[in-house]
């Protein structure tokens, strides 16, 4: 049994769809996901590391075989098993792994799922053999010489870090899950606060419920309360219809509400009435209706500072933040630098069908010199350039790099101040320590004892600096 690999089951209601499920579980020990349409699979997709799909054929043109073909393409790695009656389609265009009949019988599914996932290990670890082989043969003096040489990393879904910093907020994340406590999420664009939301959710008892997504940014006030509380047909001008609502839609699940720090101050009361009330009036309503979802939100700005200058409710500002998280900004946590550019050159070699060698070891320093101010999204656009650039059976290297990539050096990111929103005398003083500690460290060869003295320092208090600003030695 492996609770590590999950198993996304995506066909309609039935006993022997429940049946399977808990069969999954239960007896496997998989975690299994079960939704029922093929936009909900998608959005699962999008926050789930899944490794094999089962999905029912459904209606020929719209059902399990186009799916499983556009899945071949976007989650290759993912192995397909196509479950059908006596229409099966282009079954070529899906590649499909396996097949089962209806009427479905559980113990014949949970062996193929096996026999699947077993299949899938092996081709990862031929796959990762065959390129150790090519690298120890023919890899020169500045080509990092195996996956072994990058720092070991870690996942939580699709978050992939190896930061003692990111490793702590991704532990809390786990111990958040498992509570129906609000959760709040603050960290620069583009450092993965969506990824880290759907992580929790569908760690949560809340997986088997939907996870609806607003981005709450730059939306009028009646649309965004349209949009959340729904409205009733006759509200407004163009209201032809009811519209249920995403909090009404999302009843047993989460909502996850992007750029909180943007509502107006007449939408944060009728947000805090929400959480506080767990009931909802649509507009044009007489009645109110309750709804029972966990609300996890977001922002690129310092909730604690707007509500200090009184753009936001002091109240609500405490309701929304039952666990707080931090995610650092890239350019502070450069160990993640390495094992975040091998994801995505798997990622993207796979989705382009390139058979790439790797990363040259001075691509990774240049990777890891620079600032990052787009972050994790800045970072995977450029590894997708840099894939489709890079010829089959080469190395990524310096040769296609953006100018400013080139550029940077690994001091530069040491010496030039934070920016963003870490402009506080608390993070300047840390920036301050952080470079007094590495200039010192450079200076005495990264001797630590030596170090230790010149700063008044135990070496074990050293210690704890270097492992506290993730320093390394050039």
């Amino acid at each position: 049994m492996d609770g590590n690999n999950t198993v996304l089951v995506v066909a309609s209601s039935g006993e022997a769809w429940a049946g399977l499920v808990e069969a999954l579980t239960d007896s496997c020990g998989y975690r299994a996901l079960y939704v029922h349409s093929f936009d909900e699979a998608i959005a699962v997709l999008g926050g789930v590391r899944i490794d094999l799909a089962i999905v029912e054929q459904g209606t020929p043109g719209h059902g399990g075989c186009d799916f499983l073909a556009g899945l071949r393409t976007s989650h290759p790695e993912v192995m397909r098993v196509l479950v059908f009656d006596s229409r099966i389609g282009d079954i070529a265009r899906a590649a499909v792994y396996q097949f089962l009949h209806l009427p479905l019988d559980p113990e014949q599914a949970c062996l193929v799922v096996k026999r699947g996932l077993e299949a899938r290990e092996l081709s990862r670890r031929h796959r990762m053999l065959s390129r150790e082989f090519r690298l120890s043969d023919h890899a020169p003096q500045h080509v990092a010489h195996s996956p072994r040489s990058l720092p070991n990393s870690l996942r939580f879904e699709k978050l992939v870090y190896a930061n003692e910093k990111m490793a702590e907020v991704c532990d809390q994340a786990r111990i958040a899950a498992r509570t129906n406590l609000p959760v709040l999420i603050q960290g620069e664009t583009g450092t993965g606060k969506e990824l880290l939301a759907r992580a929790i959710h569908y760690n949560s008892q809340r997986q088997g419920s939907p996870l609806l997504v607003q981005n709450c940014g730059g939306i009028p006030d009646a649309l965004l309360q349209s949009e959340l509380f729904g409205h009733k047909r006759g509200a407004f001008t163009g209201a032809i219809s009811d519209r249920l609502g995403l909090f009404r839609a999302a009843n047993g699940g989460t909502v996850f509400l992007d750029e909180i720090s943007e509502v107006s101050p007449s939408f944060q009361v009728s947000l805090l009435r929400f959480l506080q009330e767990g009931e909802i009036k649509p507009l044009g309503a007489d009645q109110t209706v309750s709804s029972n979802v966990r609300i996890i939100t977001a922002s690129n700005r310092s909730l604690k500072e707007l509500v200090v200058s009184g753009e936001f409710r002091r109240d609500l500002y405490y309701r929304l933040k039952g666990f707080e998280f931090e995610i650092p900004p890239l350019r502070e946590r450069t160990t993640d630098v390495a094992p975040l550019a091998e994801f995505f050159t798997a990622k993207h070699s796979e989705e382009t069908r390139r058979r790439l060698l790797g990363i040259s070891a001075r691509a990774l320093d240049k990777l890891a010199a620079y600032d990052w101010p787009g972050n994790i999204r800045e970072l995977e656009n450029e590894i997708r350039r840099l894939v489709v650039l890079t010829g089959d059976g080469e190395y990524i290297t310096t040769q296609h790099m953006s100018p400013a990539l080139l550029a940077a050096t690994r001091r530069s990111a040491l010496d030039r101040p934070q920016g963003g929103r870490s402009t506080t005398l608390k993070a300047q003083v840390q920036h301050l320590e952080k470079r007094l500690v590495h200039e010192t460290l450079e200076r005495c060869h990264w001797n630590q004892s030596k170090a230790a003295g010149e700063l008044g320092l135990s070496r074990v208090g050293l210690a704890n600096k270097i492992r506290r600003y993730g320093l390394a030695e050039s």
